[in-house]
């Protein structure tokens, strides 16, 4: 769960004035933002330093969490009960709706490739970064396709071509497609970019369709650079970047 833990943090220290209080209110921040994770000694101080506060003593804090009825002792780390949770929960319900932002670094499309183009590739190429960021990798290789797949289609469009790949119940298979480009030499594409259109079609469709295969981050490390190739010179062809 992807929390806005600056709100929760504001929230927490807004309801609890006692440093005691405080400490276990934030051993229920971390189960929160961290997916039920025990919070440590450590941790627990550093939200503290996060909210402007001088750091509790750890022996004092240790001792606070021991006696109090809301928070039970993992190892060295300490995680809020379950009555805590269903209380915070529902007080601060307002600040724990999921959000629909698509959180991502840039570890496979570069935002610069894709900004400013329309919101649904800016959505898929958040998405195909985001998967592999959080080594959800048959998912990438799936989304990966998808956007090239969608970038090819919008390729004929933009040349007047859309009638050579449509069929009575839509477009034809990606398979079809790629060798009519290939064949036909369609688009002056560079050489790496028609080289490569099949490694990615068949990476997303083993993932997709391949009941005992899985995708490993490596498989996906191999074709990074070549597929920011293909959907850097597709957004061109296209026209949807200028």
């Amino acid at each position: 769960m992807r929390n806005n833990k600056d709100s929760l943090l504001s929230a927490i220290c807004n309801k609890f004035k006692l440093k005691s209080d405080l400490a276990i209110g934030f051993v229920w921040l971390h189960y929160k933002l961290h997916e039920t994770e025990s919070c440590t000694i450590e941790q627990i101080n550093q939200y503290f330093v996060d909210a402007h506060f001088s750091k509790y003593n750890s022996t004092r804090l240790k001792d606070a969490l021991r006696k109090s009825k809301d928070i039970i002792t993992e190892g060295t780390g300490y995680r809020p009960s379950r009555k805590l949770i269903e209380t915070l929960d529902q007080e601060f319900n307002y600040l724990l709706q999921l959000s629909e932002e698509i959180i991502c670094d840039e570890m496979i499309l570069p935002l610069s490739l894709y900004s400013n183009t329309r919101g649904y590739i800016e959505s898929l190429a958040k998405q195909v970064n985001a998967s592999y960021e959080n080594n959800i990798f048959d998912g990438c290789a799936v989304l990966m396709r998808r956007l090239m797949e969608i970038l090819l289609i919008h390729t004929y469009e933009a040349n007047g071509l859309s009638d050579e790949i449509v069929e009575e119940k839509g477009y034809k298979n990606l398979n079809v497609i790629i060798k009519d480009i290939i064949d036909k030499k369609r688009f002056n594409l560079q050489k790496q970019t028609t080289d490569s259109l099949n490694k990615i079609r068949e990476l997303g469709n083993l993932s997709a369709h391949k009941i005992q295969y899985t995708t490993k981050k490596q498989y996906i490390d191999e074709v990074i650079t070549e597929y920011r190739v293909i959907i850097e010179e597709l957004l061109f062809r296209s026209n949807i970047k200028k």
